[in-house]
């Protein structure tokens, strides 16, 4: 007798990583595997991992020889991933989509009309979108009889209030959805879901998380709900990111374009892919890699990273009226001290002091007793999200 599972998909323009739970009692459960591909066009470098089992070295010439886009990838990994999960069968497959617009405050069923609406956002997260929407298509393909959920990034954030998402612009624009977004939701639900937990009980009422990643931003949560956030329209917005240049006076879009004589597919390239840590580093935009190095434009570009997150924090703690607790998430929020210690170092106005022992060990708590706020480090963890969303979608089918 076979048991339910459901398949989830973030696909990306250089990785493809997915999760299977099972599903019992109409809700997500047992996580049965995890994986990622990786190195998209260019080299694919499967790593699945099956419960008790690792079986990436057998599957990773059969999975590349399928193709190296992601899509390809999509469907590759899913079909291998259909052969390996007995009994487990998949029912649903659910897909992180970056913009889901004023369109969508919750997870939808994948529909036609839906997809066609989804791509007229592609321009406003183009490193994203696009591929997100190519995964959907790929097992639409592979499988066109089984449900397919979206899940979105922005919708976490539709319980901003209005004075959040307005831009200063001319009301007819704003009535056009140029609004205020903001992006990681799915993260953010994540933590907002976890605070009780994270905080022994007390789940802390006014609460600034960082999701430091590749992609970067900082949310408000009041209550567990969004009330701001870092980035806006498009997830370009913000913090400096790896290649992403964050917060940017539109004065040097007009002045690249006007004065430089760039085209408008030059400036979206400069902004998206050569600035951030990589561009003012001039090394790279990992962290890794630039906390290794001893070169002084690596030590400026951590430094202005630093800056601008605990500039930023001041920001929503303004919005929130006071802090009680400060969350780091995502790759360099969990994993690099360093970095967590370079914001909190700028925010002991803010009453913010760290266990520098526990902070080096990435513990999940890492202030220290006579902090007056609460710091923490969560892992994150989007694909859970995504799979209770699906299961959601599946039992109203």
């Amino acid at each position: 007798m076979s048991v339910p599972a459901i398949l989830t998909i973030n696909t990306g323009s250089s990785s493809v990583k997915v999760s299977v739970h099972s599903l019992e009692n109409g809700d997500a459960a047992e996580r049965i595997a995890e994986g990622a591909i990786t190195g998209l066009p260019a080299a694919a470098k499967p790593d699945m991992l099956i419960t008790g089992k690792d079986r990436s070295r057998e599957a990773a010439a059969a999975i590349a020889t399928d193709g190296k886009s992601p899509p390809q990838m999509v469907a590759a990994l899913a079909k291998w991933l259909a052969g390996e999960l007995e009994p487990h069968e998949i029912v649903a497959v659910g897909h992180r989509v970056v913009h889901g617009g004023r369109m969508h405050d919750g997870p939808c069923r994948a529909r036609a009309d839906t997809l066609r609406a989804l791509e007229k956002l592609a321009p406003l997260a183009p490193a994203h979108q696009p591929h997100n929407l190519a995964g959907v298509e790929a097992i639409a393909a592979l499988w066109p009889d089984t449900l397919q959920s979206l899940s979105f990034d922005t919708a976490f954030h539709r319980t901003q209030p209005a004075i959040a998402e307005e831009y200063a612009l001319p009301r007819a624009l704003t009535a056009e959805g140029i609004v205020r977004y903001g992006f990681h939701g799915l993260s953010y639900q994540h933590l907002s879901d976890r605070l009780g937990e994270v905080f022994d009980g007390r789940a802390h009422d006014k609460v600034i998380a960082a999701h430091l990643g590749s992609g970067a931003s900082l949310a408000a949560l009041k209550g567990g709900r969004s009330i701001a956030t870092s980035m806006g329209l498009t997830a370009l917005d913000g913090l400096p990111m790896s290649t992403r240049c964050g917060d940017l006076d539109p004065g040097v879009v007009l002045h690249l374009i006007q004065g430089r004589g760039m085209s408008p597919a030059g400036v979206s390239d400069l902004l998206y892919s050569q600035s951030g840590l990589k561009g003012v580093s001039g090394i790279s935009g990992d962290v890794r890699e630039l906390l290794q190095s001893e070169a002084p434009e690596a030590a400026e570009a951590l430094a202005l990273y630093a800056y601008r997150i605990a500039r930023e924090i001041g920001s929503l703690a303004a919005a929130l009226e006071g802090v009680d607790a400060l969350i780091f998430t995502a790759g360099v929020g969990e994993n690099a001290p360093e970095i967590r210690s370079g914001v909190c170092s700028r925010l002991r106005w803010l009453g913010a002091h760290l266990d520098e022992a526990a902070n080096r060990e990435n513990a999940p708590l890492i202030s220290s007793p006579c902090s007056r706020i609460a710091v923490a480090v969560v892992p994150a963890d989007e694909e859970i999200i995504i799979a209770r969303e699906t299961a959601r979608i599946y039992a109203q089918a």
